[in-house]
């Protein structure tokens, strides 16, 4: 996998606590990983002061995919990488024996109950917590439950007539006071499995008074200064505040079941499938379906996709867990729709991660459309929005300008892949109309335009843009129809107060959304022709003013003001050259009649 690539999935990878999966051509796993947040653990293995060790290299080039779990804990996220690497047993891991290697508590089902840590679950109705991920962190809080409530560490089989027989003496334990004596009846069995439920509490979790009274301690020792002790307390708080009661991914009260949990969009089905064998996670897989039908059941989806992942993956469970009521094909199945419970936290997180594929599928669909350049984004937003058939890669737009029927001119500018090529814009004097037409006006320069395209052989535009109502386009649309090219090209008007789209023969606008990057289009067309329209036409009264100016001076003709305002580019670069100056272009005898002339000019204007 490349750097490239990676950065594609990159921001669809979740800043949660799970387990990364990178897996070779052929689906193989080639290695296993936990991480506390997934995005930024997997980055490391691209960024260019990672991990540089070769093993770490060769890992990153052989892969081709990486797949994710996301879990509740870190805890979890630790016990299910165990899992998986004791199943696939990946290349790139170090091996881990087939042994377990979890710890729990284990409060032994007997009269006066036994506490102690263990690694072995034994189905004889005892009570186990865990499994634990630090043997170092369980030992402080097995050390500080005996410590707290003083139950017997001996294995005596303390039955009532044992007791009564007095089989048994107080050890050591009692006369340290770590016990109380129930071998020789000096506590009651009622006051013992007081203690042992008040244990059960703690383990699951219901220890705000336990850890009220560690902090009080914790101070008393502060301020006598004892700070050893003091020590010794806060790691047992810490202990507690970190340790994990419950796991997800690794229970002791379920055995073999498989958890499925289904999610859909408009166009998928997404189904995530958990198998649980001896109460551990060993197989995550999620399995897409393409929607056919509108009115396809979920439930029925369901039923399909159960038997054919069973299949699949060699499941002989005799119960499946689901978030819906489903039939099923199999007999002797028992369907579990659990609602609390170790199950219904299997099931919640077959969810969390049925839902998070679907929503880093959908980033994914996302992605590559933000691939999209801008301008072809802001281009099919204009497509769709005026309704063409093809993408308005070539667009010109239209707009003619005059003041008071004088000097009438127009513009057409282009616009090509949503940016203006301004060495293709074309600005025209008006030949054919006499007096403020500008309906004419705009059929003149249209047909001007495109007749000259057509016999040139050049492309014509997919959009054309007018820059007025409904009447500057049905002038438009004559010269358009004239020219028999209105199937060739899409003509729309904008009117400027409300910023409406007009339609050939249609009376009723479009109005596009003000924040939509197609109407910015249009707007940017329409105030660019505005634009160049008004600077040429400025520039024809500037032009002729100045010719005028120069003609009246006596004995200077028009082609002798056009030589000289060619030479010098204005009246002011005239009137500032020397005279001599003006005898190279015009000769001496001229010179004199344009000197003499223009400071006759610069006095009126005073």
């Amino acid at each position: 996998m490349t750097l490239e690539e990676f950065k594609d999935i990159q921001p669809t990878i979740p800043k949660l606590p799970g387990v990364y999966r990178f897996l070779d051509d052929e689906g193989t796993v080639l290695y296993v990983g936990k991480a506390k947040v997934l995005r930024n653990r997997v980055s490391n293995y691209f960024s260019k002061h990672g991990d540089g060790r070769a093993k770490v290299k060769t890992l990153v080039k052989n892969a081709s995919k990486i797949e994710f779990t996301i879990v509740d804990t870190e805890q979890d996220a630790l016990l299910l990488e165990c899992t998986l690497i004791k199943k696939y047993q990946p290349r790139y891991n170090v091996m881990l024996k087939d042994g377990r290697s979890y710890t729990y508590i284990c409060i032994k089902k007997e009269r006066f109950p036994r506490v102690f840590l263990t690694r072995k679950v034994i189905k004889d109705s005892s009570t186990y917590f865990g499994p634990y991920t630090s043997k170092w962190r369980i030992e402080i809080i097995a050390d500080l439950i005996r410590k707290l409530f003083k139950i017997r560490t001996c294995n005596f089989n303390l039955s009532e007539e044992n007791i009564k027989k007095g089989k048994f003496k107080v050890c050591l334990e009692y006369h340290i006071k770590n016990c109380e004596g129930p071998c020789e009846g000096l506590e009651t069995e009622e006051q013992y499995n007081e203690k042992i439920n008040q244990i059960k509490n703690m383990l699951r979790g219901h220890f705000g008074e336990v850890k009220k009274h560690l902090k009080e301690k914790m101070q008393r020792y502060a301020e006598k200064l004892e700070y050893e002790k003091a020590q010794d307390i806060k790691n047992k708080l810490s202990a507690f505040e970190d340790y994990q009661g419950k796991s997800t991914v690794v229970s002791t009260t379920i055995r073999d079941v498989d958890v499925f949990s289904m999610t859909k969009d408009e166009k998928m089905a997404y189904v995530n499938y958990l198998k649980v064998v001896n109460g551990a996670i060993i197989n995550i897989f999620t399995q897409e379906m393409t929607l056919n039908l509108d009115d396809e059941d979920d439930a029925d989806l369901l039923s399909l996709v159960i038997p054919e992942l069973r299949e699949k993956f060699n499941s002989i469970a005799p119960e499946i867990i689901a978030n819906m009521e489903v039939p099923l094909l199999e007999k002797d199945i028992t369907l579990t729709l659990p609602k609390i419970g170790d199950k219904k936290k299997l099931l919640d997180l077959s969810t969390k991660n049925v839902l998070y594929y679907k929503n880093q599928k959908q980033k994914e669909e996302a992605s590559k459309i933000k691939k999209q350049t801008s301008a072809e984004r802001i281009l099919t937003t204009l497509k769709e929005d005026l309704q063409m058939d093809r993408l308005p890669l070539h667009l010109e737009c239209f707009d003619n300008s005059n003041l008071q029927g004088s000097h009438p001119v127009a513009s057409c500018v282009v616009f090509k892949n949503a940016k203006p090529a301004k060495k293709e814009y074309r600005h025209y004097n008006i030949k054919t109309v006499e007096g403020p037409d500008d309906f004419a006006s705009m059929e003149e320069i249209v047909y001007r335009r495109y007749s000259r395209l057509l016999r040139e052989g050049k492309d014509l535009p997919q959009l054309i843009i007018i820059d007025g109502g409904k009447g500057q386009l049905s002038s438009a649309m004559k010269s358009i129809h004239a020219l028999g090219i209105e199937n060739r090209i899409t003509v729309v008007g904008i009117a400027k107060k409300l910023e409406e789209i007009f339609f050939p023969n249609d009376s009723v606008p479009l109005h596009i959304n003000k924040k939509s990057e197609s109407l910015k289009l249009i707007q940017h067309a329409r105030n660019e022709a505005h634009r160049f329209a008004i600077n040429f036409h400025r520039n024809q009264r500037s032009k002729n003013f100045i010719q005028t100016r120069l003609v009246e001076i006596p004995g200077v003709g028009k082609k002798t003001a056009k030589k000289l305002l060619s030479h010098f580019k204005s009246v002011q670069k005239v009137q500032e050259a020397s005279l001599e100056e003006i005898e190279d272009v015009v000769g001496k005898a001229i010179a004199k009649k344009v000197a003499l002339g223009l400071e006759m000019i610069k006095k009126d204007s005073n």
